[in-house]
């Protein structure tokens, strides 16, 4: 057994009604969590003494819009004492606020407010949650996986108006169509020209 198969059983055991799976894969250990419980299980974490994860690098989402609990929320940690890392994951769908981690890390506060710009991930217990990377008048998350890509506006700073302007998207290469039948044959590309002399 590895030292991260044996951290993750230690932690199973001592979290039993919080944890519902873990796995060590590609030399990490994930850990799958009630979202409930995230608050109980970081603190675990953080202040268990075969553990000592007081470092937390970061907060992301993932959306998987075919399930009913579309987003992942994945709080990645670091031990810099013991050298070890560890993924906690928790699922939530668009409606239900998961625990706010703020007060226990408080580098949270702008991870959490840049999932819920760009997911609409609901945190529940946030000084301030709002929007941190588009306008604050924008409609929508940009990371969701069903976001439109054309019909909304961008935002730019006009130096003749000496303003912000919002217009249409303006996407400034055309859509072009490739025809990769073959590798080898009947694509040319720009440049090739010189490989006839």
């Amino acid at each position: 057994m590895s030292a991260l198969d044996d951290l993750g059983a230690h932690i199973a055991s001592s979290m039993t009604s919080a944890i519902e799976g873990q796995e060590v894969r590609w030399g990490e250990l994930t850990l799958m969590v009630r979202a409930d419980q995230v608050l109980t299980v970081l603190t675990f974490l953080r202040d268990d003494p075969r553990c000592k994860f007081t470092t937390l690098i970061d907060i992301c989402g993932a959306d998987y819009p075919e399930r009913p609990k579309r987003f992942d929320v994945v709080y990645h940690l670091l031990s810099m004492q013991l050298n070890h890392r560890v993924r906690v994951k928790i699922e939530t769908d668009e409606q239900t606020a998961v625990p706010s981690v703020v007060s226990l890390f408080p580098c949270a506060d702008w991870f959490e407010r840049e999932a819920f710009d760009m997911y609409g991930i609901l945190f529940a217990g946030h000084p301030d949650l709002r929007r941190l990377l588009t306008d604050y008048g924008f409609q929508g998350h940009p990371l969701r996986k069903d976001f439109p890509l054309s019909g909304k506006v961008e935002v730019r700073y006009d130096p003749e108006q000496q303003r912000v302007v919002y217009e249409p998207v303006n996407l400034n290469q055309a859509f072009r169509n490739f025809d990769f039948l073959s590798p080898w044959e009947g694509m040319t590309l720009p440049g090739d020209e010189k490989a006839d002399g």
